[in-house]
């Protein structure tokens, strides 16, 4: 065993050997009992304790905070200011900043969104920057730049769709740093666009429809649940609720999705369309919630994406899902001529984004099919 290594395993620091020759900047000075001790010191400035181990990969690290004046963490602590004994990060790094959105934002949007924002800044300060190999909520963060952001998304994640959340759940908190906490000036993740992930669920053909209907008749839960879910463009947590008190006495159907109760508000406020009401009539239901078990209980949104992930393997649409039967609804509504702005009031979507994706889809197909005749060879 080597010296560092008994040191190691003894929680004790190694005293500096002859042929030792430590960082510019370090010095050993025991304490009065003779334990070692080491700090950094630069001139002008007060000493800085070191506590890692000489000569190892996190002792070089210690001490590059220290050159920098930065505070330092192990690898899943919280960072602690340079020559304070507070084991809150330092004022003005990133670290300080997630701590401080995540204390004065909360209750600004769902438990759940917030926990979700909060893993992903908290993996992004305990990452480390590629060439000072230092913790990146340690750093000001003042001083990041829209360069900062696309190098920590393109680190962190390798697909598109994880990237895209990486840029969302910062973007969230320095729009609430500059907007509402007066902490920034600016928006590092401005400008930063969306990087596009493909098609992400599969769209239902309207062949795949008729493939599970015909697995799937009229009068079954597995009918029901395809009908509300191509009818109304309800997303899997919405049709878990979905229920008569959803009806109102003229027809209309009007829900506020569960996914947006607590962030836009934005209510969906649509007519019931026939075919629903073929469904709804030929059952079963139950009474608060349309959609049931066998035992006349309400799914849960788990237990109800299961189940109709069973209902599509039956059918044999094992690359089917309830999500891709929403992307179908949009599909066959752009391509019938709804306007974005119609798809957005039916879908609940609060920016262009979404909608104008089905609407140029379904326009190129239109364009496409009228410009073929020009690719005939007796075209003049």
């Amino acid at each position: 065993m080597t010296q560092d290594t008994a040191a190691a395993s003894l929680g004790t620091m190694p005293r500096p050997r002859k042929h030792d020759k430590l960082p510019k900047g370090v010095t050993f000075d025991p304490d009065r009992h003779n334990n070692p001790r080491y700090y950094f010191r630069t001139a002008g400035k007060a000493k800085v304790r070191l506590r890692e181990t000489p000569g190892t990969t996190a002792f070089d690290d210690e001490v590059a905070c220290a050159r920098l004046g930065q505070p330092y963490s192990r690898p899943g602590e919280v960072p602690a200011p340079i020559g304070g004994k507070s084991k809150t990060p330092a004022e003005g790094t990133l670290g300080w900043l997630v701590t401080e959105y995540k204390r004065r934002a909360a209750g600004s949007v769902t438990n759940r969104t917030m926990e979700t924002r909060a893993r992903i800044l908290e993996e992004v300060c305990q990452s480390l920057t590629p060439k000072k190999k230092l913790p990146r909520g340690h750093l000001p963060f003042a001083s990041m730049e829209k360069k900062h952001i696309t190098e920590i998304r393109d680190e962190l994640r390798p697909t598109p769709g994880a990237r895209n959340d990486i840029v969302k759940a910062l973007s969230a908190m320095f729009t609430w740093a500059v907007d509402t906490a007066d902490l920034c000036k600016m928006n590092p993740c401005s400008g930063i666009k969306r990087l596009k992930s493909g098609d992400g669920f599969h769209t239902w053909t309207e062949e795949e429809v008729r493939q599970f209907e015909a697995k799937h008749p009229a009068g079954s839960r597995a009918r029901l649940a395809l009908n509300i879910g191509l009818y109304t463009g309800f997303r899997l947590q919405t049709m878990a609720i979905f229920g008569r008190q959803h009806v109102t006495a003229d027809g209309w159907i009007k829900i506020r999705p569960a996914k947006t109760a607590r962030s836009s508000g934005v209510d969906v406020d649509i007519p019931m369309l026939p075919e629903l009401e073929t469904a709804l009539a030929d059952g079963p239901v139950g009474n608060m919630t349309f959609l049931v078990t066998e035992y006349g209980k309400p799914f849960s949104v788990k237990g109800l994406g299961n189940k109709m992930r069973d209902w599509c393997d039956e059918a044999k649409l094992f690359h089917c899902s309830m999500h891709g039967l929403r992307k179908a609804g949009a599909t066959r509504a752009a391509e019938n001529g709804a306007t974005e702005k119609q798809l957005m009031a039916i879908f609940g979507w609060t920016t262009m984004e979404q909608a104008s994706y089905y609407t140029e889809k379904a326009n190129r197909k239109k364009l496409a099919g009228a410009g073929m005749k020009f690719l005939s060879k007796e075209q003049k």
